[in-house]
């Protein structure tokens, strides 16, 4: 299938808006976009390098608050982290669903922040072994009328759900460590870190080609979402993001392919997990994840949001009709 391209919605932090995400969906429609996706949180702490408001929209509410306005335009979730009850979160899939129509995009992960989980008493938990008990419950409830589980986690008797999606939701496994790619090959059928270094991302593409091949299984359908700062040229693009800041994150990936210096330096270590430049420049960097074969690109840009129209401008008009042509 041709990739697709994706943003990264302001619902989140200083510059989150009701307008931006409602208008901006609008816009993002009539310019071609694919789809619109959110992050999820229960607590939300910022990351360092992205500020320190925490502000912070639920993700059903922000997509079928965007649904609404919407007719064509893809709904995903960059990661639902295993906060929620599986059978709600069915529920609440299925509502979506229902209320938006058949263009939802789920992806589950693990979660980053250790103090959403001690907040609900599960803590303890290994939220490996519960994402994938989770996903079993929820495939359950999209594909049965009635069905029971018995499982590490969770006890359930007969339950029964309508309405249910009108085909099981493909669910991508989010996370960039090579523990998020045998995970995506043994229950999942997509694989969606989110920023992650062209060099990561072509030592762990390769793995899951390989072990998806050696298990006779289909192939898994493979994205990223890269930081992205589109502008008039590089230097004014650079000079809007938190450099540092990315570098310093970047440093603290234990699985991240390092440069040759052995550490994170300059901003031209961050290839491939930072889009930074003018249009000609994006549509450079994102070719080379063409190049080893992508099907879906979300672009980030968090710390564009102040200059989120315009920044959907830019590349909607002068980056993607160029893409669709490669």
């Amino acid at each position: 299938m041709p990739t697709e391209y994706g943003l990264l919605v302001p619902h989140f932090g200083q510059d989150a808006s009701k307008e931006k995400l409602l208008e901006g969906a609008v816009k993002a429609e009539a310019l071609g976009f694919d789809s619109l996706f959110v992050r999820d949180h229960l607590v939300f702490h910022p990351h360092g390098m992205e500020g320190t408001d925490n502000t912070f929209i639920d993700p059903f509410v922000a997509l079928t608050a965007m649904g609404t306005v919407t007719k064509k335009i893809k709904l995903g979730f960059g990661s639902l982290i295993p906060h929620r009850h599986p059978l709600l979160c069915a529920l609440m899939v299925n509502s979506l669903e229902y209320m938006v129509g058949d263009r939802l995009i789920l992806s589950m992960g693990l979660g980053n922040f250790q103090v959403e989980f001690d907040a609900l008493g599960t803590g303890e938990w290994k939220r490996d072994e519960l994402v994938e008990e989770q996903v079993a419950i929820m495939r359950n409830a999209w594909n049965k009328d009635h069905f029971s589980h018995e499982g590490q986690y969770y006890k359930i008797g007969e339950v029964g759900f309508k309405p249910r999606p009108a085909k099981t939701p493909d669910i991508w496994y989010a996370g960039g460590t090579p523990a998020s790619v045998r995970r995506a090959l043994a229950y999942c059928e997509g694989w969606l870190p989110g920023r992650i270094t062209l060099d990561t991302y072509k030592k762990r593409v390769q793995k899951l080609r390989d072990d998806a091949q050696a298990s006779g299984r289909s192939r898994v359908l493979e994205g990223c979402i890269p930081i992205t700062s589109i502008d008039v040229d590089r230097e004014t693009a650079l000079r809007k993001v938190n450099v540092d800041g990315l570098l310093d994150n970047a440093n603290k990936q234990k699985f991240w392919v390092k440069p040759e210096a052995g550490s994170f330096t300059k901003w031209e270590d961050l290839e491939g997990s930072f889009l930074a430049g003018s249009p000609d420049d994006i549509v450079r960097e994102v070719q080379k994840f063409l190049e080893v074969g992508i099907d879906l690109i979300v672009f980030d840009f968090r710390f564009r949001f102040d200059e989120y129209d315009r920044s959907i401008e830019l590349l909607g008009k002068e980056v993607l009709p160029r893409l669709r042509k490669l």
